[in-house]
């Protein structure tokens, strides 16, 4: 069977869980050798590497919170090298900006702080890393950013959130603009409620789960894997004429006619 992403690099920031998971197994499983960060679990990242690796994929595990800029510019430096040491040359092909998260919380109650941590995390993290990688990034390779259905959604109590995803989108588009003439595709993928550990509550609490459930047009919380076959399919070869897109693989949560 035809490996349709063989030869080819990737890194997927926050890997070791989740949706980032389920796109570094994707990705390695199509051929990718693919590199993830992670924070302090080292046993997980552990296990996803062994996971790929018991597949006959490649993955590799870099610890690194990734906080501020001197944490962006040092991660930066690691996947150079990395890349160097396994495959001879640092040229990446696929940066997947997974990383982010945000609380609920409306206007009155946001704090300083937290606005800083979630627009650190869903905005300041993914546009200055893709600035360090794009000397690494081949022409003809992909960006893709984990945006949210929050991106599109004026909820009073996950303002914030939506504002910072919304920003994602936009650097999104603009980026697409920068690496058009290299043949570099850029697009937004927009997951909305899935079933992994950052939803927990939502999905152990029935009354909160047929809320949501019947509020999503084909009925069910996301699974991880529905989120990486999207990531893959604009990684592809066949993805190669789609760019400066929002995609919203939500299943149709809060579906507006």
């Amino acid at each position: 069977m035809t490996k349709t992403l063989a030869g080819k690099t990737a890194l997927v920031t926050g890997g070791a869980r989740g949706l980032g998971k389920a796109m570094v197994e994707r990705l390695a499983d199509e051929g990718a050798l693919v590199l993830f960060n992670y924070i302090s679990s080292s046993s997980a990242a552990e296990a996803v590497v062994a996971g790929v690796d018991a597949r006959g994929g490649r993955a590799i595990a870099i610890q690194a919170p990734l906080e501020d800029d001197d944490s962006i510019s040092r991660f930066a430096a690691s996947v150079t090298a990395t890349l160097r040491e396994a495959t001879g040359s640092d040229g990446l092909d696929i940066l997947v900006n997974n990383i982010g998260g945000g609380v609920y919380g409306g206007i009155p109650m946001t704090t300083p702080e937290v606005y800083d941590h979630t627009f650190n995390n869903n905005v300041r993290v993914p546009f200055f890393l893709t600035q360090a990688l794009l000397p690494q990034l081949r022409d003809g390779g992909r960006v893709i950013n984990i945006s949210s259905a929050a991106s599109r959604l004026a909820g009073k109590d996950f303002v914030v959130y939506s504002m910072s995803k919304a920003a994602l989108d936009m650097f999104t588009k603009v980026l697409a603009k920068e690496l058009g003439p290299r043949g570099i595709p850029v697009n937004s993928v927009c997951p909305g409620f899935n079933a992994t550990d950052a939803n927990e509550h939502e999905m152990n609490d029935p009354e909160i789960r047929q809320q949501i459930e019947g509020n999503t047009l084909l009925g069910r919380f996301g699974q991880p894997e529905d989120i990486a076959g999207i990531v893959y399919a604009l990684a592809s070869p066949d993805g190669g004429w789609v760019t400066g897109q929002v995609i919203e693989a939500s299943g149709g949560f809060n579906f507006l006619s």
